[in-house]
């Protein structure tokens, strides 16, 4: 089955074909940043508008590059929760009419199970497994029993690990993507410029939880509390000393998961996944199988979209042209699991 896969749930337009749920056949992704660098952050508004310029093309050229026409499709999937609405609801009246058009089954896919799908893309990754899905809107923790069957263990319980790297890069200037910007900072400077504090969440139901609101104010407010005064106020070792506590808060709470649950296999999913240094520190701990998508496969694409979406069309479940985009989803709640 080859699968059409439509991604547009925030500032990447991106479609792409895959075949039977792993092999890439094509896969376009058109970004949005230059239109928003401006702005520090995402503006809804210009992505929605942007995603309506550019998606017949997008899909058009997937398409081509493909080497495949319409017709020869054997299904059409689309990310419809979550996202930003306006974002969302552009992909899915697209990949509803198309696949009407062409008289071909349907099926409209979560964003977040499409980022644990992206490792899959390259290798086979035995279930059960944990999934660290770590992005601009999200920061989780789940247990993977399947590819549509999640248990939420840790979330953030303020701001995402991927808004935190965010905000810190817009307030010094820094550049836009922050988390992108600041990794490659990071490359150069040293993590022991500043010791920032850590979020006091490791008792009873947060023990997997992580918080980011604090260690922004640290990093934005209060750095001359921790400041180390025997290293230079620059970029690099405060984008080193930020991006370090940032992720070793997320590494010491998955570590207390894997401990619990005995589960040694982690994916990890979504943009900060791209993060070098949280691919380095997990790559070499001894106590982690860890599986990371390639690098083109963390931030949003099609690809991860269709392979799931082949999933669930080869399971035999379809969506009816009543779908509708839906920004949150209430299973990111702890103890929650499901589609």
């Amino acid at each position: 089955m080859r699968i059409l896969g439509i991604e547009s749930s925030c500032d990447e337009c991106a479609a792409a074909v895959v075949e039977d749920g792993r092999r890439v056949v094509s896969n376009v992704v058109a970004t949005q940043i230059p239109f928003h660098a401006k702005y520090d952050g995402v503006v809804p508004e210009i992505a929605s508008r942007k995603h309506v310029e550019w998606i017949d093309g997008v899909v058009a050229r997937a398409l081509a590059e493909a080497g495949m026409a319409a017709d020869e499709l054997d299904g059409v999937a689309v990310t419809s929760t979550p996202g930003l609405a306006g974002a969302l609801l552009v992909g899915v009246q697209f990949a509803k009419a198309f696949a009407w058009s062409l008289g071909k089954p349907f099926i409209g896919v979560n964003h977040m199970l499409a980022h644990l799908w992206a490792p899959q893309l390259e290798a086979d990754t035995p279930y059960p497994f944990l999934g660290l899905l770590v992005s601009g809107g999200h920061t989780l923790i789940v247990r993977v029993e399947g590819f549509d069957s999640v248990e939420v263990l840790g979330t953030t319980i303020d701001d995402a690990v991927g808004e935190a790297f965010d905000k810190v890069a817009k307030h010094y200037g820094l550049g836009y993507p922050g988390g992108l910007v600041i990794d490659r900072l990071a490359r150069k400077g040293d993590p022991r410029a500043a010791r920032f504090p850590f979020p006091k969440l490791d008792k009873g139901e947060h023990r997997y939880d992580v918080s980011y609101s604090g260690l922004k104010t640290a990093a934005i407010r209060q750095i001359d509390l921790f400041w180390n005064p025997e290293y230079p106020r620059t970029d690099e070792n405060l984008a080193a000393a930020f991006e370090k506590a940032a992720i070793d808060l997320l590494l010491d709470r998955l570590m207390k998961a894997v401990e619990d649950t005995g589960i040694r296999r982690v994916v990890a999913g979504g943009g900060v996944a791209a993060n070098s240094y949280l691919r380095s520190v997990m790559a070499a701990h001894r106590e982690l199988d860890a599986r990371f998508p390639p690098l083109s496969y963390c931030g949003d694409n099609g690809a991860m979209v269709a392979g799931l979406g082949y999933m669930m069309l080869a399971r035999g479940d379809r969506s009816d042209l009543s779908l509708n985009a839906s920004p949150r989803v209430p299973i990111y709640r702890r103890g929650k699991g499901g589609r």
